[in-house]
C-alpha cells in the first residue's frame, strides 16, 4: 500500500471520518447492517440455517424487457458509490486509479495474480461452503435467479464487474487509504476492513462470513504488501463469474443434475 501522510488536525479527521460513514453509508456498510439484521431473522425462524436459501442476482420482473430494465439500472446506480470514492481519492497531479493501483500499469501481473488468487482462494471456499452446509450453518445459496433469456449471461457477467469493483475499490483501496490516514496500525485496517467484509455475507449464514473474512485478511495483506487493487478485482470478478456465469449454464447444459424438467 502505497505511503499516505497522516491526518492530525482533529476537524481533517473528523471530516475524514464522516466521509467514510458516509461513504460506507451508501454502499456496504448499510448492506452489512441488512446483512445482520437478516442472519437475526434466519436464526430466529424456527428453521436450521440449512433449510433455508438466498438467492444472489433475483428476477425483478416477470416481463423479460422489464426485468432487464431493472437488472441494468441496478448495475449502474451500484457502481455509483465507486465512483464517489474514487473521485474523493483523487489528488492534484495523481489520479485516484494510479494511487490504489487500479490502472493498467501491470496487465500481466494484475491478471496472472488475479487467476492464482481464484484458485487459492476459489477452491478452499466452495470446500468451506460445503462444511457449513454439512453442519447446517451455510444457507443453501442460489447463484442466479434469473431465467433463461439472450442477455441473462451478459448481466450476469456485469454484476460481477460490479460485485468486484464495489467491494475492492471501497473495502481495499478507499477504505485503506482513509484508515492509513486515520493513524491506523497496518493489521488494525486488515482486520477491522476482514470483518465488514463477512459481516455483508451473514446473510448466506456464518459458514460465508468465516469465508469472507479469511479472503479479507489474505486482499489485505496482499494490498499493503503490492499496493494494487487490480489483481484483487480480477480475482474476485472471476470468482463470482465462475459462481453466477456457472450456474445457468449448468441448469442448461445437465437439467436432470439439477432437477429442471
Amino acid at each position: 500500500m502505497a505511503a499516505t501522510d497522516t491526518v492530525t488536525h482533529q476537524g481533517a479527521r473528523v471530516r475524514l471520518w464522516w466521509e467514510i460513514v458516509i461513504v460506507l453509508g451508501l454502499s456496504l456498510g448499510s448492506s452489512a447492517v441488512y446483512s445482520i439484521v437478516a442472519i437475526i431473522a434466519r436464526v430466529t425462524a424456527g428453521t436450521s440455517l440449512a433449510d433455508q436459501s438466498t438467492t444472489l442476482n433475483p428476477t425483478q420482473s416477470p416481463r423479460e424487457w422489464l426485468d432487464l430494465t431493472y437488472q441494468l439500472l441496478g448495475l449502474v446506480f451500484d457502481v455509483v458509490p465507486v465512483a464517489l470514492a474514487l473521485y474523493l481519492l483523487w489528488l492534484p497531479g495523481r489520479s485516484a486509479f494510479r494511487r490504489i493501483g487500479l490502472d493498467a500499469s501491470k496487465p500481466l501481473r494484475d491478471i496472472g495474480g488475479g487467476a492464482l488468487l481464484l484458485v487459492c482462494i476459489g477452491v478452499p471456499g466452495l470446500g468451506l461452503y460445503a462444511l457449513g452446509r454439512l453442519f447446517g450453518i451455510t444457507v443453501a445459496v442460489h447463484a442466479s435467479g434469473l431465467d433463461a433469456y439472450w442477455w441473462t449471461i451478459p448481466v450476469l457477467v456485469l454484476s460481477a464487474v460490479r460485485a468486484a469493483l464495489l467491494e475492492e475499490v471501497i473495502v481495499i483501496g478507499y477504505l485503506f487509504t482513509r484508515l492509513r490516514q486515520l493513524g491506523w496500525s497496518r493489521w488494525a485496517i486488515i482486520c477491522s476492513a476482514a470483518v465488514l467484509r463477512g459481516s455483508y455475507h451473514l446473510y448466506q449464514g456464518f459458514g460465508p462470513f468465516v469465508g469472507n473474512v479469511v479472503m479479507g485478511v489474505v486482499f489485505g495483506w496482499l494490498y499493503t504488501r503490492f499496493g494494487r487493487v487490480a489483481p484483487l478485482v480480477v480475482a474476485h470478478f472471476l470468482l463470482d463469474l465462475v459462481s453466477f456465469v456457472g450456474y445457468p449454464l449448468a441448469v442448461a447444459w445437465w437439467p436432470g443434475l439439477f432437477g429442471v424438467s
